[in-house]
């Protein structure tokens, strides 16, 4: 058995390590990040720079800011090109949004270079279900900016300061693998559809390239338990988390799980549920569920001993007691466990039910069917798929799906 952040882990879900035979570094792919210059660029393409920059300043924009800190993104990736190259290495640059298979199967490694987001959508790209294959491309990130960008899934920051450093360790081979559980979403229902997904990496809606997977009949048990005939495997995997909930965030969301295909179906009205993996611990997941000085503070006030003096020592120690609380929300990238959490549910009447039902927990599946109007479930926060009344999906982490990265220090 394995022993996981406190908890037993079937001898089965210990991951399998997938990493090259014979890694050599010939090959770099470099994923740029969209600026938000570049990001007024695509908004408004009918326009010169003179005319977009005074668009912006007539709106208020700090133009001086957003070109400086254009500057400072692209400044650091030609050093970033530059480093690989030094080292001998062939260097192709990619837009975020015109990464393909072809050019992802051409690289030896993919490195993303700006902040988590970059990242995040760079590893959704490599997915092998995206690529149609098994093939295990390597991702590292560069910060470009790590004043203002805490870069949790990039390189440490001193990285920053000296790429070079960081690409003659890998072109040598002194670093370490490391592999990152994502979710895989399986899409359950009578056809086989799946509706068409939407891209929001550009802060605007953005139809997606439609990849397909091909659709499946589901066994016996499955189709009986969950009252669907077929599944189809969505191609993007969740490297921080799914998210479920509906389109306006002011309405309620109403959904039924079903945790490790128990007989218990647990439901619940909420303002939606995020399905996370020991990558996302660090991110969404501790946002939903941390707690503050005030929150220990106030729990130790409302103590009928709250004036004693044990009470009054702890109160002193609350920020020292909120970190700790917070620090344990947090599990290993490569644990094969997902935590779901339940946001703001509905603890009065009949909801939740069963009244036992935990708004937060480790699970190895989650299946979700939805009694919702108008809402999406959304992988790392990038791309969209309609998810409304009937709709069902299973969440789950598969060992072949994580992500390969490259760990330093």
């Amino acid at each position: 058995m394995l022993v996981s952040a406190g908890k037993i882990v079937p001898e089965g879900l210990k991951y399998a390590k997938f990493t090259p035979a014979n890694f050599k570094l010939k090959r770099a792919l470099v994923v740029t990040k969209l600026s938000r210059y570049e990001f007024e660029q695509l908004r408004h393409p009918e326009l010169s720079q003179d005319q977009l920059q005074q668009k912006l300043r007539d709106r208020g924009t700090d133009v001086e800011m957003v070109l400086y800190l254009h500057k400072v993104h692209k400044d650091f990736e030609r050093r970033v090109v530059q480093s690989f190259q030094d080292v001998g290495c062939e260097v192709k640059l990619s837009s975020r949004s015109s990464l393909s298979k072809d050019v992802m199967s051409w690289a030896d490694v993919i490195v993303p270079v700006g902040g988590d987001g970059t990242f995040l959508l760079s590893a959704g790209r490599a997915s092998p279900l995206f690529a149609l294959s098994q093939q295990k491309t390597p991702i590292v990130g560069f910060n470009s900016d790590p004043l203002r960008s805490e870069g949790r899934l990039m390189l440490p920051k001193h990285y920053s300061d000296n790429p070079a450093d960081a690409v003659s360790r890998i072109k040598s081979g002194d670093f370490k693998w490391m592999h990152r559980s994502r979710v895989r979403t399986t899409m359950l229902g009578s056809n086989g559809k799946i509706p068409e997904s939407t891209d929001l990496f550009r802060h605007t809606e953005v139809k997606m390239e439609q990849v397909t997977t091909a659709p499946e009949m589901l066994d016996q048990d499955m189709a009986s338990k969950y009252k669907a005939k077929m599944k189809r495997i969505l191609p993007y995997l969740a490297l921080n988390e799914v998210f479920i909930g509906e389109h306006l965030s002011a309405r309620v969301s109403h959904l039924q799980l079903v945790l490790d295909h128990q007989d218990v179906v647990n439901k619940t009205k909420c303002s939606g549920l995020c399905v996370s993996t020991g990558t996302g611990s660090t991110s969404w997941h501790t946002s939903i569920n941390r707690i503050t000085s005030r929150d220990v503070d106030d729990l130790l006030r409302s103590l009928p001993n709250s004036s004693s003096k044990d009470v009054m020592m702890l109160r002193q120690n609350a920020e020292e007691i909120a970190q700790r609380y917070n620090q344990g929300l947090l599990f290993a990238p490569d644990d094969p466990r997902l935590c779901y959490s339940i946001r703001e549910q509905i603890c009065v009447g009949v909801w939740p039910s069963p009244k036992t039902f935990k708004e937060r927990d480790f699970v190895q599946t989650v299946f979700v069917k939805s009694h919702c109007i108008d809402a999406n479930l959304v992988i790392d926060g990038s791309i969209s798929y309609p998810f409304n009344d009937g709709a069902k999906v299973l969440l789950e982490v598969h060992p072949e799906d994580a992500l390969l990265t490259i760990a330093l220090d």
